[in-house]
Parts: structure tokens; C-alpha cells; sequence
């Protein structure tokens, strides 16, 4: 089996190649995963969609064979060409796939380094995909690895203190723009969402006003109950009243058309500064005077002075991944011997039983001698292959050992594959629990 990880994402896919390939709805990634694990050489796969990338996850029987299929999945669904979809993908297979996973997760490969919503993300993508029938066992392994990696990354560095998201630099930028004068101003949120809602906590720590819009009437209002005083709330059938009356507006619903298009601005002499923060996108292209646009790309100025500010934390980090990933599969190298082990000992033991009922029944041993012959043979089988499975073990927690262990599996046919391998998981790996 093979690990692989093909990204699309923000430092070598554009904006509009990402509005592309995002998924509609929850059918549309269903529909996706699906058509993944109809492969035979595909066994799980899981898929993290955010504003930032598109990380297709899988365990394989063959990684040539699958990062085709994906892209070409990919390109019948986008509408993107082949070769184009080829040229913007990144590609890592086996060790290199589970280091950036542990990247991604514990928040190293984000837009802004430390910003504090991918874990879930990535939790979230594999229990979706979970409940789906599409993934399992085979990456439940690598998720647990990747939760407990982030999980130190955050006690053991300061790169996620006073956490930082694509909601809080977007504040943060307009408070830049705008001299750091925020105070007194209103901002305009679109979305009730996860992004949205920080869009607004920023707001009201800056001492903004917040007019928060939505579908759900309900939502918004129970949003704006708990986010405190300072917050009206709207629908977004009334929303262009309100990008005509207030210069901030910051949008990241998850609608995939535009919610504010240029029909709906009147042309007011008011300098107006807008943050969306939706794939795809909820503004459309427009150019107004006295109108700012950003879109999240044009955020990665602002993630390269944060990484650069956090490079001494950020290396550490780094550290801890490369020590996950060589813990991960060291333990991945170890668990894959213990059903050889036991097999052979069960072949020893199916062999001592056929023996010893053929010498029986041909007279070579009484039948009152049976359980203490079968005890001593039992004792020098146990004898002699102690040794070799010691080496077994030491040889299977390096890189160099997998060929052997496979062999072995092929010299005495072993099949591993269908194993229920918490049986030999122990206390050191507990598994992924949502």
C-alpha cells in the first residue's frame, strides 16, 4: 500500500483555477469520492476544500495509476484542461505526502502560518468521507499522527499564540488602511460561517460596529446573541442598503454564486473597502471609483511578513513534523510484522496439529503421548524462531526492512491486507476518534 497527496493550492494555483475546482455542496464532494474509490488501485481517500485548497488524500494500491485518475476526475468536473490542471497540482507520494499532511494540519503550509481553523478542517474533510464508506482504517492511521503532531506544534512553539486567521488579517489590513483608526466605524459581515463570525470578533475588538447578514434569520440572530452588543442583523435580501451606507464590508458566505454584484452599488462619494473571503468568490470583478477590492490572493504579502516574523518558530515546528513522520512510519513498519509473526506461528501450530494426528493414526505415538509430544514440539518451534523474529522486528522498524517483511509474506503467503490491526496497535497509538 502507498500514501498520496495531490494539492491544489494557494501558492501554485490561482484564485480562479480554485473557484474552479471547488465543490459546489456536500453531493457534489460525495459524488467526487465516489468516483475516487471506484478505482481499484484507490482503497480510502478523503478530500480537505477550504478558501486556500483542495487536498486530495489517499491510500493506494498504485500512485501513478491514481494521481491520473485524479486530475482527470478533476478536469472533467472544473473544466479545466488536463495538462493545465498537471502544471498547477502538487504532487507527494509516501513519506512526502504524510510530512505535508502533518504540514497542513499543524498549520505550517496555511496562507497565514498558525492561523487556527485547518486542523478541524482536516478532521472534519476525514470524517465526512468516513461516513461516506470512502475512507477508514488506512487513513484513520495517518489523521491520528497528524492531530497529535498539531497538537504539539501548539504546546511546544508560539506560532498559533494570539491566533491569527484570513478573518483577523483582513481586519487587520483594513485597520492599516485606514491608520489604525477603526473605532467608531461599522463593518459590514456577510456570512454566518465560521470565517464570518471571526470577521466580526476582529470588528468589535477594534471597536467597530457590526451589521451581520445572512439567509438565516435565526442564525444570524443567535450569531449576533452570542458575539454581544454592537451587532445588528439583516438578511441578504436587504443587503445592498447596507453596502451603499458603511465603507467596510468583509463577505465569506458559502453561496457558489456572487452575493454582491455591481448592479447593486450606487455611486456615492464614500471611499469603500472591501474584503472577500469566499471561494469562489462573493464579489464580482468591478471597477468603482473610491472602491477597494481584496480577495484572498492578494493576502499573500501580509502570510510571508507573518512567516517571516514566525521563521524561528516555524522551523521548530518543522522539526516536530519530521519526527512524526519518521515515528509514523516507524510504527507503520513495526505494526506490518506482527500479523506475519503471528501467521507463521499459526502455520507451526497447524503443522504440529497434522503431524501429530498422522503419527498417531499410523502408530508412531501412543495417543496418551499426544499432548506433552505436542507441547515439546510446539517448544522447539518456539526455539527456533526466536532469533529470526527478533531480527524480524529490529529490521522492520527501518526504511530497508519493508522489502523484507514483504518477502516474507510472499514466501510463507501471508496475507496482511484485510487485518484487524488493533489488535497489535497496543497503548503507544490509540487511533482517531472525531
Amino acid at each position: 500500500m502507498y500514501y498520496q497527496v495531490v494539492s491544489f493550492n494557494y501558492k501554485k494555483c490561482e484564485l480562479s483555477s480554485r473557484e474552479k475546482l471547488a465543490f459546489r455542496d456536500d453531493a457534489d464532494k460525495k459524488k467526487m469520492l465516489d468516483r475516487l474509490v471506484s478505482f481499484d488501485f484507490i482503497h480510502e481517500v478523503f478530500i480537505v476544500s477550504t478558501c486556500n485548497r483542495i487536498e486530495i488524500v489517499a491510500a493506494t494500491r498504485d500512485n501513478f495509476a491514481t494521481y491520473h485518475a485524479i486530475l482527470g476526475l478533476f478536469s472533467k468536473s472544473s473544466g479545466i484542461n488536463f495538462y493545465e490542471l498537471e502544471s498547477i497540482a502538487y504532487k507527494v507520494d509516501d513519506e512526502d505526502a504524510i510530512r505535508h499532511l502533518f504540514s497542513v494540519v499543524s498549520s505550517l503550509d496555511s496562507l497565514v502560518i498558525g492561523e487556527s481553523q485547518i486542523t478541524g478542517q482536516v478532521k472534519e474533510a476525514f470524517r465526512f468521507s468516513h461516513e461516506n464508506g470512502s475512507a477508514g482504517r488506512k487513513l484513520n492511521r495517518i489523521i491520528s499522527y497528524a492531530v497529535k503532531c498539531a497538537a504539539e506544534v501548539r504546546n511546544v512553539t508560539n506560532i498559533s499564540q494570539n491566533p491569527i486567521s484570513i478573518a483577523s488579517v483582513a481586519v487587520a489590513q483594513a485597520a492599516d488602511i485606514m491608520s489604525d483608526n477603526l473605532a467608531g466605524m461599522t463593518g459590514v459581515v456577510v456570512g454566518a460561517g465560521d470565517m464570518g463570525k471571526l470577521a466580526a470578533k476582529h470588528l468589535l475588538r477594534a471597536g467597530c460596529d457590526v451589521v451581520l447578514i445572512g439567509r438565516d434569520l435565526e442564525k444570524i440572530e443567535k450569531l449576533a446573541e452570542e458575539l454581544g452588543e454592537n451587532v445588528k442583523v439583516d438578511v441578504v435580501k436587504n443587503l445592498s442598503k447596507y453596502i451603499n451606507r458603511y465603507r467596510l464590508l468583509f463577505s465569506a458566505t458559502s453561496s457558489p454564486d456572487t452575493v454582491i454584484t455591481k448592479e447593486m452599488v450606487e455611486d456615492h462619494d464614500i471611499k469603500r473597502l472591501w474584503f472577500d473571503m469566499a471561494i469562489p468568490r462573493d464579489i464580482e470583478d468591478m471597477e468603482i471609483d473610491r472602491l477597494r477590492i481584496f480577495r484572498i490572493d492578494d493576502l499573500k504579502d501580509i502570510s510571508a511578513s507573518n512567516h517571516a516574523l514566525r521563521q524561528e518558530q516555524a522551523l521548530k515546528a518543522s522539526e516536530i513534523v519530521d519526527r512524526y513522520r519518521d515515528d509514523f512510519f516507524q510504527w507503520l513498519r513495526a505494526l506490518s510484522v506482527e500479523p506475519v509473526i503471528r501467521d507463521m506461528r499459526l502455520q507451526v501450530d497447524e503443522v504440529i496439529e497434522i503431524e501429530m494426528q498422522r503419527a498417531i493414526k499410523k502408530g508412531f505415538v501412543p495417543q496418551e503421548y499426544e499432548a506433552n509430544i505436542k507441547k515439546l514440539a510446539l517448544q522447539m518451534f518456539n526455539r527456533y524462531l526466536h532469533k529470526p523474529t527478533v531480527k524480524m522486528r529490529q529490521s522492520s522498524r527501518e526504511k530497508e526492512g519493508a522489502g523484507g517483511v514483504e518477502s516474507l509474506k510472499n514466501i510463507f503467503d501471508i496475507d496482511t491486507e484485510n487485518i484487524n490491526y488493533k489488535k497489535y496497535k497496543k497503548d503507544h497509538h490509540k487511533g482517531y476518534r472525531s
